[in-house]
């Protein structure tokens, strides 16, 4: 196994399926293709931008050839920002931004509209195949990836179209490796099932864990209780200002001892310690002094052990995720422009 390209591909990742393909792909195959897809659909957070962005930058480490989907289609389906493909094009230019912004070297990856898939004929020749080999209930099952519920194709059939699109992407762009977040995983299952009734090979699935919004109470791994930027009061973007990250971050779910439903320490595990080789709590003295972490395991088993008050990871917490997030300010105040018409479009 080529152990240290495993190691990139797969750190920080929820799930692989399966690790062992991945790593069969890897001994057999030099050149390796691979992506990820995003719905141009608003401003971006920090659990999208940061962990996603992370996950690519990985991969061309790795030496994979990464396309960056920009799936403007699939948010014109998916009713997102006005409903025109006008606006979902410049939401795409801005999340190449963003992307950028977050450290994607765009000579190591490929950005790509939907919109150039499917003028090809062979490319809707694949969503009805990969339709015809599926049954409805599995589509609507797989409606999970655009963050609606089954239920929502009842008002609107073209619905049912994006989970054989997101499919019927992969096959179309010849890949060996789908990257996306635990919400997709329904989208890369669907392909696998049917990938050999098609003539297609299965993707390997690399899951990236999801980000939970800052109001917490619910279980860490649920879809719903995910950051979105349909909640602003529990969403960070990576836009956010040093004080409304102080803000937000000081009204954050967070109760003491509590490690299983934490969303600053999600931020932690996520997004600041794989970027930092220490996580210091500057303290008082009479408050125990400061303190240093190399892990999270280390981190967490303090705070679950009421070692560390839920106020000193706060604010540790906002000192390094501005610090973090402080390039991509830099990048945007450099390139302002499309971020300035999604504000526009979304205000």
């Amino acid at each position: 196994m080529a152990g240290s390209r495993f190691d990139l591909i797969s750190r920080g990742a929820e799930e692989i399926i399966t690790d062992e393909e991945l790593a069969s792909l890897l001994d057999e195959k030099e050149k390796i293709r691979s992506y990820v897809g995003f719905e141009p659909s608003g401003i971006v957070h920090i659990g999208q931008g940061f962990v996603v962005a992370r996950k690519i930058i990985d991969f061309c480490e790795a030496g994979l050839d990464t396309t960056f989907l920009l799936a403007d289609w699939h948010a014109y389906i998916n009713d997102k920002l006005d409903g025109t493909l006008e606006s979902i094009k410049i939401c795409g230019d801005y999340v190449r931004d963003c992307f950028i912004a977050l450290g994607v070297d765009p000579q190591k990856t490929e950005f790509l509209f939907a919109n150039e898939l499917v003028g090809r004929r062979e490319y809707w020749q694949k969503v009805l195949s990969i339709s015809k080999n599926a049954t409805v209930s599995r589509m609507r099952r797989a409606m999970t990836i655009m963050g609606r519920k089954e239920e929502d194709a009842d008002m609107d059939a073209s619905k049912l179209i994006y989970p054989a699109m997101q499919a019927a992407d992969i096959v179309e762009l010849d890949l060996d490796i789908a990257l996306g977040g635990m919400d997709q995983r329904q989208a890369h299952m669907l392909l696998r099932d049917v990938a050999g009734k098609i003539g297609a090979r299965k993707p390997v699935a690399v899951h990236t864990p999801l980000l939970a919004g800052l109001q917490g109470g619910g279980r860490m791994d649920s879809f719903e209780g995910k950051m979105s930027k349909s909640k602003p009061e529990t969403f960070i973007s990576i836009h956010e200002t040093p004080e409304v990250v102080e803000q937000k971050i000081r009204k954050a779910f967070c109760p003491e001892g509590d490690v299983d439903d934490n969303p600053v320490l999600e931020i932690c595990r996520l997004i600041i310690l794989p970027a930092v080789e220490e996580f210091k709590v500057e303290r008082e003295e009479k408050f125990g002094g400061d303190v240093s972490f190399r892990s999270y395991e280390e981190l967490r088993k303090a705070f679950g052990g009421r070692e560390l008050h839920p106020s000193d990871l706060k604010n540790a917490t906002t000192r390094y995720l501005n610090e973090i997030m402080e390039p991509v300010r830099a990048y945007f105040e450099k390139h302002p422009d499309n971020y300035e018409k999604i504000v526009e479009l979304t205000s």
